[in-house]
């Protein structure tokens, strides 16, 4: 997308011509870790602060430059300090062009990789309350995120019955990636128990676990977002000197794995009213995975399974009269009918329903999969993703589905030098005929208001966009 950063332009601008507000589903404050020490030391007292200050200044994973340059600097300074204050921040979302916005730590992603299990449950909590009172006084125009850990279902569900029950906090985000070591390191080497992390998920192949969790997230009415990057020790993004490398594409992987999960571990099916947020991912990957799963239905759902792929329905007469035909001294119709199951191919005799993989998703035709997508999940994209325009394609996507694609700024992060940019960067989209206008109040607000009033109808009550959204309720009614 061709950059008009330096047309003069500010959000502002952009704002004034649009017919609707514009509400940020991701945008990034910047923690001060003196005041997250504060907070730790109030939780869990002095010693277990003191842990995790060392923790923060020694990471065991040794060190990279994939946390090089998180927020601005330089001429970038007022950005810098816009993340740390949210005063500040509201003071200038109006040049901005943004009514209001959701807002997302930065120390918090390595929170949610947290493994260390004395300290998570002191982490989590301090960094709540600190959201809580950083945010308290702004809420007209900006709401923090609670982190919700994953490690433990019961964990998860008292965190999630003291950030929003009890501090009032309206949106979370879950560490959707869970690292555990082998459980012999730990025996015999525990200090190299960072070193063999496997990688898991709370959606899929642990039966109903968390079933209770994703329950209390529909009975407290919050939308669980998912701001996880794969990168690191063990990923496809891990050198240890090239943070471009490591950081492209990176959540969009984290955010395609857990999507992936909810859909084949059936939790959209089993929750049909609780709605997913993927941040900062884009909307592309959300486009591949979505078409990809209408040609695996189609050739592997069960009656497909049956009748094309099933072994003991493998016509061993025909495979021989090949092998005399077209075999050679190797390929003889004789091996071949003494072995026609080959270890290279299915050897499995079971039912077919024993290898149905959408078993759990409930998916039962194609219209199901488009189902999901509509009513549970949400996908985060940036304002200069032009990929943004593929979840709006309804030619190219399967039965003309409009992916809910919302906007993430990223204010905060080194990508937004300047955060009075990103509605220009934006506007692009519809500018320059990638989106319609539709598409583009879809983008920048309507999808994040049916999200978040999807699970919590007073979500926005008491902010400046309160009645514009319940117009919008209203038309969509």
């Amino acid at each position: 997308m061709t950059s008009h950063s330096n047309n003069g332009l500010t959000g502002a601008d952009i704002r004034a011509k649009l017919k609707h507000p514009v509400v940020d589903a991701d945008g990034h404050m910047i923690e001060s870790t003196f005041a997250v020490l504060d907070f730790v030391r109030q939780v869990g007292g002095a010693d277990i602060a003191k842990r995790y200050e060392e923790l923060l200044r020694n990471d065991p994973s040794g060190p990279t430059r994939s946390a090089v340059w998180v927020g601005n600097s330089g001429p970038g300074s007022i950005d810098r300090a816009t993340a740390m204050l949210p005063k500040l921040y509201r003071a200038r979302l109006d040049d901005a062009g943004i009514d209001f916005g959701v807002v997302y730590g930065t120390l918090a992603l390595s929170v949610l990789r947290l493994n260390d299990e004395e300290l998570q449950p002191v982490v989590y909590r301090a960094m709540n309350m600190l959201y809580a009172d950083m945010f308290r006084d702004v809420s007209d125009r900006l709401t923090p995120a609670a982190l919700i850990p994953m490690h433990d279902p019961k964990q998860a569900i008292a965190e999630l019955d003291f950030a929003v029950g009890e501090l009032g906090l309206k949106a979370i985000v879950v560490n959707t990636m869970l690292y555990r070591p082998a459980p012999e390191v730990v025996r015999d080497a525990p200090h190299l128990a960072h070193l063999s992390l496997s990688l898991g998920s709370p959606a899929i192949d642990v039966g109903d676990a968390y079933d209770l969790v994703w329950a209390k997230c529909v009975e407290l009415g919050v939308a669980p977002s998912c701001h996880n990057a794969f990168r690191g020790r063990g990923s496809t993004h891990s050198s240890p000197q090239n943070y471009c490398f490591n950081s492209l594409g990176s959540f969009g992987d984290g955010s395609e794995y857990f999507c992936r999960a909810l859909f084949f571990g059936g939790v959209p099916h089993r929750f049909p009213d609780l709605k997913f947020a993927f941040l900062e991912g884009g909307a592309g990957w959300a486009g591949q995975l979505y078409n990809s799963l209408f040609e695996y239905w189609e050739k592997r759902n069960l009656d497909a399974l049956s009748r094309n792929l099933d072994p003991a329905k493998l016509d061993v007469d025909l495979l021989v009269e090949m092998f005399e035909k077209y075999g050679d001294e190797h390929l003889t119709p004789e091996r071949i009918r003494a072995e026609p199951h080959q270890p290279a191919s299915t050897q499995f005799f079971g039912a077919p329903e024993e290898l149905d993989d959408f078993a759990a998703s409930g998916v039962r035709d194609g219209k199901d999969i488009r189902r999901i997508f509509d009513n549970n999940f949400y996908f985060g994209s940036e304002a200069d993703d032009r990929l943004t325009a593929i979840g709006f394609d309804t030619k190219m996507n399967h039965y003309g589905a409009r992916l809910n694609a919302i906007l993430g700024s990223d204010i905060g992060h080194w990508d937004v030098p300047d955060m009075t940019k990103v509605m220009v960067e934006a506007y692009e989209l519809l500018d320059e005929g990638f989106v319609t206008e539709a598409d583009f109040r879809d983008f920048t607000y309507a999808n994040v208001v049916r999200m978040h009033t999807g699970m919590n109808p007073d979500f926005f009550k008491g902010t400046v966009v309160e009645a514009e959204v319940e117009k919008l309720k209203s038309e969509t009614a």
